[in-house]
């Protein structure tokens, strides 16, 4: 069945479409709202959000349009909102730059460091570069449909992605050269 389908039949009162549809793309949106956060619970927290409004906004869903750009769209919006609510509490209360210890031992120990330094590095972009890039090479979506998602040109788009990629890739070497 395809997403409209799978609208149709949730908005004539079939509400466990909606489950197909959530079975479809959660696994995406979570790793999606987790890289764009930093943080589990509040990725969590945002695709359970995101969730909720989508299933309250299916009505006004257009068929011309992706389901799953307009669904990321929702989870971006949430994520734009809870990381700015996070960012000015951490500005406001923890600001703590000291908490980078290098863990020594086995192999997936290094591999989670690794994550944990990509995340790190990730979460100092600014948002607008980190979503772009999150879009494009974490989800391998298209920039058309990046700009549906965001609502940015694909010009604009192009520029985010390439910025994001000039400002990670000394971070990523040097992770690499240390680890």
């Amino acid at each position: 069945m395809t997403d409209a389908e799978l609208v149709a039949m949730v908005l004539e009162g079939r509400a466990q479409a909606f489950a197909t549809l959530v079975g479809r793309y959660h696994e995406g949106c979570a790793r999606l709202a987790y890289r764009l956060l930093g943080n589990r619970q509040d990725a969590e927290d945002a695709l359970q959000e995101a969730l909720l409004r989508a299933y309250r906004s299916l009505a006004r869903y257009q068929d011309r349009e992706m389901f799953r750009a307009w669904l990321y769209r929702i989870l971006v919006n949430q994520c734009r909102t809870l990381g700015g609510r996070r960012s000015r509490w951490v500005r406001r209360f923890v600001h703590d730059p000291s908490a980078t210890e290098r863990p020594s031992g086995d192999s997936e120990e290094t591999r989670a460091e690794i994550r944990d330094a990509f995340q790190t590095a990730l979460d100092t972009l600014d948002p607008l570069l980190k979503e772009a890039f999150l879009l494009k090479h974490g989800e391998g979506l298209e920039y058309a449909e990046i700009a549906t998602i965001t609502g940015a040109g694909v010009s604009a788009l192009k520029m985010r992605v390439k910025r994001a990629c000039d400002a990670l890739r000394p971070r990523l070497e040097e992770i690499w050269r240390d680890s």
